[in-house]
């Protein structure tokens, strides 16, 4: 057996440079090696498919270097390089699924004479190239290689403008009156009294729900909400209009029709009637969430629940009507016995190992650990290695997500992801604890789905609106008393109280249909925006927020210019809801009163998350629950 080895980053910031081109250019000269071998085979050859792969897993990686590279490194210049990369790569690929002479190769393989991985493979690169336009005319086909070469350039300005857009508030020291000690002391005030407050997460949050000067609130939620403004309503009316030329070129009405086509929901007029469902049977259950916020702000002299005050009302009536306080419940969470408490709780229900490794990283704060699968007879296998980025920092994607580093592949390359977070390094909100295992949930899903021979099932490779599912039932963990009794405690070392956490439960019980709305304007904005390509971007989300939103926006706020998953979910932010919905299905099968048993999270790993993309998503779900997929238990969790 081939016994794989974890890449070897470089060890000296002047080595990185060199890596990078190795790592970046070179896997795109090997694909190019690769796929003018596969012009030159025999037509109806099977090794016009492994040529195929082979490409493909050289293009994995470089696109997986230079996404998380230009994201996360320190270094400017590297960021620069890993982004000029970056577009190397999607010329690449754009040139690639325009070329006829690689399609006629593909096409000219028997489905039949090959075993099921194969047929898939085959099927989702034939699509691809179709989808991306090899069968139309020269003169259509230059202009999509023009529209893809722009689209990469605006979709890294987008970033880059989130990334690097930083702004400031400065309030009155009176104004961290209602913070808790910590975040008191690492905000010193200047010598004109004022206190700095970043729209980095660990300062905008906290901010936003605790301070008690609603004038000082305003002020910092003006800037947040401002993130990227003016640079990108410029950047993504470009985009928008860009998108929308390049679905009608390809034959569809507008590019959410493009977009939605291989995913599970399937079209975008379906995508718009999911989005209004979802919002029609929040809006009971939000309007008297709403009424309840209304009620607490008013005895502030509040008048109305908009983007300032929602957070703050919200963590009130927690407090005051669930007998929840978040400060209360952030000092049995302290960062490093969450963090290991995460991979304890998840090596025991999935049978893993993680193995702490000291290895050269891009920042001394990354933590990494090689993962092990642990066998019925004691053995241990090595399937991958993890990196834990997990703290904020400048030019840093600000965000929460897992990256790619290495896609895994048999027999081949161990795969290797990256979670890069904005957490505090001291304690945790609980909010923040939950995020931890969302984004682990993407992690273990890209580990465990990293042993198939064809790369375009390794990891994280379902349908985008099924990948958000596996994250989101993780999260349930997180709110489970015997689950966070193993690492959530004290300074003096007594756990959290179980009926601590059950009223931490039912508090996030309260505002349901409040924050559903809330989603269902983000997904609303994503579609409509790429559907009607307004001229006018802030004008059509303020004309947006009173049909889908509970909350009042602030006038001279540009919430899309700061929302980045329009560059990267394109018109799919819709996809969180329709995930959420099967992971409450999925979570029925599960016993909540011992979340610790290994039987069903072991058939779990196996059926859903190990086989990656190799099957649909809606067959792996219905192989673990015994039967299709509903909505009912998302239902029942919305309306109780």
């Amino acid at each position: 057996m081939t016994v794989l080895e974890p890449i070897t980053l470089p060890t000296t910031p002047e080595g990185w440079s060199d890596w990078l081109e190795e790592r970046g250019r070179g896997s795109l000269r090997a694909a190019g090696d690769r796929i003018a071998t596969l012009k030159s085979a025999t037509p109806g050859d099977s090794v016009v498919l492994e040529l195929w792969n082979d490409a493909a897993i050289a293009l994995a990686n470089a696109f997986a270097t230079t996404s998380l590279f230009s994201s996360v490194h320190p270094d400017p210049e590297i960021i620069g390089l890993a982004e000029t990369i970056e577009v190397d790569a999607r010329r690449f690929a754009s040139d690639l699924y325009l070329d006829a002479a690689v399609f006629a190769q593909l096409s000219s393989l028997v489905p039949d004479a090959l075993d099921d991985g194969g047929r898939r493979v085959l099927a989702d690169a034939l699509r691809s190239f179709r989808r991306s336009g090899v069968e139309l005319d020269d003169d259509t086909r230059g202009r999509l290689r023009e529209l893809n070469e722009r689209e990469t350039a605006l979709g890294q300005a987008f970033s880059r403008n989130i990334r690097n857009g930083r702004r400031e508030a400065l309030v009155p020291q009176a104004a961290l009156d209602g913070l808790p000690p910590d975040f008191v002391e690492s905000h010193p005030a200047d010598e004109q009294g004022r206190v700095r407050i970043t729209t980095e997460y660990p300062d905008v949050h906290p901010f936003l729900t605790h301070s008690r000067d609603a004038e000082a609130r305003r002020a910092v939620a003006l800037e947040y909400f401002n993130l990227a403004w003016p640079e990108n309503d410029a950047v993504l009316h470009d985009l928008l209009r860009l998108r929308d030329e390049k679905a009608r070129l390809l034959g569809y009405p507008s590019w959410p029709d493009f977009d939605a086509e291989v995913k599970m929901i399937g079209s975008g007029a379906a995508v718009e009637k999911f989005v209004d469902r979802i919002a029609a049977e929040a809006y009971d259950a939000g309007v008297r969430d709403l009424a309840v916020l209304e009620a607490r702000g008013a005895q502030e002299g509040i008048e109305r629940i908009d983007l300032s005050n929602w957070r703050y009302c919200f963590e009130a009536v927690k407090r005051e009507q669930f007998g929840v306080d978040s400060q209360e419940v952030r000092r049995y969470f302290d960062f490093a016995r969450v963090r290991q408490g995460l991979l304890d709780v998840t090596g025991r229900l999935f049978g893993l190992t993680y193995e702490a490794v000291d290895v050269p990283t891009w920042h001394d704060e990354v933590r990494s650990y090689d993962v092990h699968l642990d066998g019925p007879d004691g053995t241990r296998q090595r399937i991958g290695r993890i990196h834990l980025d997990l703290h904020p920092r400048d030019r840093k994607y600000n965000h929460a997500a897992q990256f790619d580093l290495v896609p895994g592949v048999r027999g081949r390359q161990l795969p290797e992801g990256v979670l890069v977070c904005n957490f505090s390094r001291g304690l945790m909100e609980h909010h923040e604890v939950v995020t931890l295992f969302h984004e682990f949930g993407h992690l273990m899903h890209h580990v465990l789905a990293g042993r198939h021979p064809w790369v375009g099932f390794s990891g994280v490779a379902t349908e985008w609106d099924f990948v958000e599912a596996p994250s989101q039932m993780l999260e349930e963990w997180a709110r489970d008393a015997k689950v966070l009794q193993l690492f959530a405690v004290d300074a003096d070392g007594t756990p959290i109280p179980t009926e601590l956490v059950e009223r931490l439960r039912a508090a996030d019980e309260f505002g349901k249909g409040f924050l559903a709305r809330t989603q269902m304007f983000y997904a609303a904005l994503s579609y409509k925006l790429h559907v009607e390509v307004p001229d006018d971007i802030t004008a059509r989300m303020f004309e947006l927020y009173p049909e889908y939103s509970l909350v009042a926006p602030l006038e001279g706020t540009h919430f899309h210019t700061g929302f980045g998953h329009l560059e990267g979910y394109g018109s799919g932010y819709y996809t969180y809801m329709w995930s959420l919905v099967i992971a409450k299905d999925l979570f029925s099968a599960f016993d909540p009163d011992d979340l610790l048993s290994t039987e069903v999270a072991r058939r779990y790993r196996d059926t859903v998350l190990a086989p990656g993309g190799s099957r649909d998503a809606a067959d792996l779900v219905a192989d673990f629950l015994g039967r299709p997929y509903d909505t009912e238990a998302f239902s029942r969790w919305l309306n109780r």
